[in-house]
């Protein structure tokens, strides 16, 4: 039974917003659809405490738990919220468990780790399948199976007659019933049984062909009193008969499958994703908008503030952020502008990457991650700085929390992704063509006054984002409640030192000679440490430091946690001294 197909609800248990408490074999199940229409079958638990889904809150693009507010989205069932962490994005390892699902004859179909194709019954493909009621029986589904086979009802247009000819036929889980008078007289039904337990099941009958408007409350109403009938026999014959063990479900760690893809020429980024660009299009002035399907599986669940690192074909490796919004898991969509002083990688994608191109990509990483406990929320972007917070913008439009996004652009032709800020509607602002100090006193004013529990989100050039950080603090808002992105490090590095590195939990001494990055020297020594932009700027590699003086580099620290000194990006900081001991 745990390789067959089962249906486990009916298309009409799944209305708009509602989740389904089904069950088979044992297993508790959560079954919703989300907005889009895609059907999700989940293990009916919350990951952290183990409360039941299926009384939470469907909001059309992700499940949120009842209990502490842990939210999962649609099609992955990751995890991409937690109430208690607010600033922190879930680990990708904080997955459901899933399970596939099909709709077909008006019911939802899935099973433990079904074999083979969705069963196909041809009479149903060949007429407009007509559900009946489902009848939950204590009964096993063999015991329900074989009793069918003495189920009688009479054809639709002789319900008030007797004597009916009955022919059973049985297709494993499930029994067609063809009903027959003479003069033409037929109806046909098929009853698929669902195993709930051992000693439970669910029959849900189909019928072939739909009746006439005026006659379907009496045919409802001549099956339901046949299936009552059938019902008491099968629970009276199984009362008889020893009493069955019942089930119970195996509760398992949820995989995380990757595709196995060649690295690229920079072998310390790995790219275990491959993706087709499923779309191209010009979305402003010098700006292309992406979208990348997956070719072998889902996508994985991410965060707004996410980035992916995109394997180029010249060989080089750029990060990009997501534009999705929530539940989008289709595909990944990203935003690149053409830079006048293009290294090759903005111009690869502008000028080779084509439509049904193949790109191998990193999992997405979220070093930037959206609070959704703030009272009032403040996105800043510059340019194509935009990007990540066009993600942040949707979630919480969707989750109809308090925002505004301020866009700074050039001009109106540098406006990218229209659509999505016209669907965000009067919560965003277009700011055109101002000169720094335009920008600055715009700045003092959208930042002036800040208030209890609210957070600024800032991405964009780095000038901009250094304007916005002195005025947010001369404004008076906490260090904590500033956040901040930037494309790239502008600080000139200086890696003319050399120097030693303790490995504490690796029991390693080693040598960062001139013209090395700690991170280098970490790979050459077969040491993993994950990296990405690897210029100070996305916090992949961040480490802690248990001892010396760090000689920060990088852009992403704010200068509370530079004073610190209890963590450096090892991309491209040093130390001040002779050595440093690592928490590696």
């Amino acid at each position: 039974m745990t390789e067959a197909w089962h249906p486990v609800a009916a298309s009409s248990d799944l209305p708009l917003r509602h989740t389904f408490h089904g069950q088979l074999l044992g297993r508790e199940l959560a079954i919703w659809r989300a907005d889009g229409g895609f059907v999700n079958v989940w293990e009916n638990r919350c990951l952290h405490r183990g409360v039941r889904l299926s009384i939470g809150l469907n909001d059309g693009r992700e499940l949120q738990c009842q209990y502490h507010g842990w939210r999962y989205a649609s099609r992955t069932a990751g995890c991409t919220y937690i109430p208690a962490h607010p600033a922190d994005a879930p680990a990708r390892t904080i997955c459901n468990r899933s399970f596939l699902a099909f709709e077909r004859y008006g019911l939802v179909w899935t099973g433990e780790s079904p074999a083979g194709e969705l069963p196909t019954v041809e009479v149903l493909e060949a007429a407009d399948p007509f559900g009946l009621r489902n009848l939950p029986v204590n009964a096993s589904a063999e015991l329900v199976i074989e009793m069918l086979h003495g189920h009688g009802f009479q054809p639709n247009a002789k319900l008030d007659n007797f004597g009916a000819e009955i022919a059973v036929q049985s297709y494993g889980e499930h029994c067609r019933v063809l009903s027959a008078m003479a003069g033409g007289s037929t109806t046909t039904v098929v009853f698929f049984v669902q195993p709930v337990d051992a000693s439970r099941s669910v029959i849900r009958p189909v019928m072939v062909g739909v009746p006439e408007p005026l006659v379907q409350t009496d045919v409802l109403r001549h099956h339901n009193a046949k299936l009552t009938e059938l019902r008491d026999r099968i629970e009276s014959e199984a009362a008889r008969l020893p009493a069955l063990q019942p089930l119970s479900a195996a509760i398992e760690q949820v995989p995380i499958h990757l595709s196995e893809v060649p690295i690229g020429a920079i072998g310390r980024r790995k790219a275990p994703l491959r993706v087709q660009v499923a779309r191209k299009w010009q979305t402003a002035t010098d700006i292309v908008a992406i979208e990348f399907e997956s070719i072998d599986g889902q996508l994985p669940t991410f965060q707004p503030g996410a980035h992916i690192d995109v394997h180029l074909p010249n060989g080089l490796v750029r990060q990009y952020s997501l534009t999705n919004g929530p539940g989008e898991l289709t595909h990944y969509r990203v935003g690149v502008k053409l830079e006048a002083e293009s290294r090759g990688g903005s111009a690869s994608l502008h000028e080779t990457v084509r439509e049904g191109d193949v790109v191998a990509i990193s999992e997405p990483r979220n070093n930037f991650p959206l609070r959704r406990d703030s009272l009032r929320t403040v996105l800043i972007a510059g340019g194509i700085g935009v990007t990540p917070l066009l993600a942040m913008a949707q979630a919480l439009h969707h989750n109809d929390l308090r925002y505004e996004l301020h866009y700074f652009a050039r001009a109106d032709d540098h406006v990218a992704f229209r659509t999505i800020l016209d669907e965000l509607g009067d919560s965003t602002q277009a700011h055109l063509g101002l000169s720094p100090g335009g920008t600055a006193a715009e700045l003092e004013r959208i930042l002036d006054q800040p208030g209890h529990a609210e957070h600024v989100y800032v991405c964009g050039p780095g000038p901009m984002l250094e304007a916005t950080r002195r005025i947010a603090a001369d404004r008076g808002w906490p260090d904590e409640a500033v956040h901040f992105e930037y494309f790239q490090n502008a600080t000139e590095i200086d890696d003319t030192t050399s120097f030693e590195i303790n490995l504490a939990r690796s029991a390693l001494t080693l040598r960062v000679g001139s013209g090395e990055t700690i991170l280098e020297v970490l790979h050459q020594h077969g040491v993993s440490l994950g990296s990405s932009c690897e210029q100070g700027a996305c916090g992949t590699c961040s480490v802690a430091v248990l001892d010396g003086e760090p000689l920060h580099q990088d852009v992403y620290l704010s200068e509370a946690e530079r004073e610190l000194g209890d963590q450096m990006m090892v991309c491209v900081s040093r130390t001040n001294g002779k050595s440093l001991t690592l928490d590696i």
